[in-house]
């Protein structure tokens, strides 16, 4: 994976420099409540800001379909992207022609300025060429720093990067070296660590990693779908007995890949999902009553998964082990998310973890900051960790 950083640019003063970020942050009675994504837009804006450069800002804000609307309207994140800077904000109102030309050859260099919604062109989602070229006479140079959005192969993630000099901003940077360093050119023993409720949201995950890694391991309540598919009764778990030919045609590719799949073999159940219920016990996994659901991963594999990791160098993580939004089905992936957390700070283990339910069970756990890297794209990711080419990343090679 080759691509150009900010490194790679000699001389920013004056220059009109196109930056795709992330902007799409959530929001709770108009303010944002959580400002992430804004955060992590700082080290670049601030790098071209400092070097003279007059930064325009590219980012969609929700789905607003190609029409224009005050909902969406990117004028509503300017405030709260301001603090997060430190520095004054300025704010365009199109991403595309004449007036914003205008407007953009005014600027002062050293300035950032927020342009439109992207998304308000119906355009952007096509990747229009015309829109592409348009959004091309506001900047002298491309740079993406939006991971996130790097799945989409649209105007202003992937078009631009084919007509003006491109760039990896430094958020992208971190994440492409992060990644190549987790699965592309790993230190071996590899383990993943996969959960969520589904195998079918993660079949190309699973089908991707088991070529790739040492050790797999399969926690949430997708393991009751292996489990089942090596003739364990469940109970009332949440299982995809559909897909248990599929989980076992995954187990056999792993065997003949020399994948270690781990599956738990003890487990935390009840008779009811709710916190600390009355009928909670541990079990073994052929154990369990019909009545009962697997609700996370017991202590004792628990255990044995920490000790994997001890003889491994780096891992990937994508989901928790159990329900982890209630205790006590929280357990499993605290503990383990702790190991690895311990391990990384000693520096024995690379851990890179990412997804949306992933970064808050991280930060549930109180680990989020010991990881070597946790990324905050969901989608992107997940196709990521699929094996898949990623547009926006193509479109910066060369």
């Amino acid at each position: 994976m080759t691509f150009k950083t900010l490194d790679d640019i000699a001389d920013l003063a004056g220059k009109a420099v196109l930056v795709r970020e992330d902007l799409n942050v959530p929001m709770a009675d108009g303010q944002v409540s959580d400002d992430t994504r804004l955060r992590a837009t700082v080290a670049t804006l601030a790098e071209l800001a400092d070097k003279g450069a007059r930064v325009l800002v590219l980012a969609h804000f929700g789905r607003p379909g190609g029409e224009r609307s005050d909902a969406n309207s990117l004028v509503h994140v300017v405030p709260a992207l301001q603090p997060v800077l430190g520095r004054p904000v300025g704010f365009i109102a199109d991403c595309a022609g004449a007036e914003a030309e205008r407007a953009v050859a005014a600027l002062a260099p050293g300035s950032i300025t927020v342009l439109e919604n992207t998304r308000f062109h119906k355009g952007e989602e096509q990747n229009d060429p015309a829109l592409v070229a348009a959004m091309a006479r506001l900047g002298d140079l491309y740079v993406n720093d939006a991971f996130s959005a790097a799945h989409r192969a649209h105007a202003s993630t992937e078009g631009l990067a084919h007509v003006l000099p491109a760039y990896a901003g430094r958020a992208m940077q971190a994440e492409l070296e992060a990644l190549e360093k987790a699965l592309g050119k790993p230190e071996h023993p590899v383990a993943a660590v996969v959960g969520g409720a589904k195998v079918s949201s993660k079949l190309d995950v699973l089908t991707h990693l088991v070529t790739k890694v040492d050790h797999l391991i399969i926690g949430g309540g997708m393991a009751n779908t292996f489990l089942a598919a090596r003739g364990v009764d469940v109970g009332k778990s949440l299982c995809e007995h559909d897909l248990t030919d599929t989980a076992e045609a995954i187990l056999d590719a792993a065997d003949q890949a020399g994948c270690t799949v781990h599956l738990p073999y003890d487990a935390l159940v009840a008779t009811e999902f709710a916190a600390n219920p009355a009928s909670l016990r541990t079990t073994n996994v052929h154990e369990v009553a019909a009545s009962e659901m697997i609700l996370d991963v017991g202590p004792q594999a628990t255990e044995a998964l920490a000790d994997v990791l001890k003889t491994c160098r780096t891992l990937v993580w994508n989901g928790p082990l159990g329900a982890f939004e209630i205790a006590p089905f929280d357990t499993a992936t605290v503990a383990l998310a702790r190991s690895a957390a311990a391990l990384s700070k000693e520096g024995a283990l690379i851990s890179v973890a990412g997804g949306g339910d992933t970064v808050a069970a991280l930060n549930h756990a109180g680990v989020a900051g010991d990881f070597s890297y946790v990324s905050t794209a969901g989608g992107a990711f997940l196709e990521w960790m699929e094996g898949k080419e990623l547009p926006g990343v193509a479109a910066l090679n060369g």
